[in-house]
């Protein structure tokens, strides 16, 4: 029988055992409710401030790979989007109506226009949901680990919680490429937009080329009829 190789929660939970800890395995259920103090040191600078606070066991929250962590996210909710550029065109960049204060102006130097793509000016907000694989095309190798425990979330229990998250090696190579993506987004997103859209369109040239050639490989190779004696 093969061996189970464990996950990068299951080694933290052995290394704590070792520190006569006990790790509690927990779930997150509401953020907002809890009052959270994140650690900056590493695994073992976190333990000795958990002895240092007399904890006697630690909460371990195994982490996981989720799929949409391959599509860039702004941060910005729908109603802070609305709020910050709801009314950036009723008063055509000059605010006469007292309510476009603080919003972004519409109005572009033809520099800017000649920037935009197709004449559209992008904000990395527009970009929300764009798939970064598309810039960064390495991070498709990671999509086979979606599920997959990634990391682990350590708190030491009390009216304000400590709390520190570890991650495997893999995840933090995968991290580096969705910062570096999500940087070429913020820093100019119509150019960011061009280079996905040139990359997503010479992958489906490929396909189709691949479809193309299966299709001729068919058709020059036609069943052989059976001889009749």
């Amino acid at each position: 029988m093969a061996k189970t190789q464990k996950s990068i929660s299951d080694e933290i939970c052995d290394y704590l055992k070792k520190q006569k800890l006990s790790p509690i395995p927990v779930q997150t259920l509401n953020e907002d409710m809890e009052t959270t103090r994140y650690f900056g040191g590493d695994l073992k600078e976190f333990i000795a401030a958990a002895k240092t606070l007399g904890a006697k066991g630690i909460f371990v929250e195994t982490l996981y790979l989720e799929e949409d962590e391959f599509y860039y996210d702004s941060g910005m909710d729908d109603e802070e989007y609305m709020a910050l550029y709801g009314n950036e065109e009723c008063c055509d960049g000059e605010c006469k109506c007292g309510k476009c204060e603080g919003k972004k102006s519409s109005k572009k130097t033809k520099e800017e226009d000649d920037s935009d793509v197709d004449g559209v000016y992008f904000e990395p907000e527009d970009l929300d949901g764009l798939d970064l694989t598309l810039l960064k095309p390495q991070m498709a190798k990671y999509l086979d680990r979606v599920g997959e425990a990634c990391g682990a979330r350590l708190t030491v229990p009390g009216v304000d919680h400590l709390e520190v998250e570890i991650f495997a090696d893999w995840y933090d190579d995968f991290a580096e490429l969705v910062d570096e993506a999500s940087e070429a987004i913020e820093i100019d997103p119509t150019d960011a937009l061009r280079q996905a859209q040139a990359i997503f369109e010479a992958e489906e040239a490929e396909l189709a080329k691949a479809e193309d050639k299966s299709v001729k490989k068919i058709a020059a190779h036609p069943p052989k009829k059976s001889k009749k004696k």
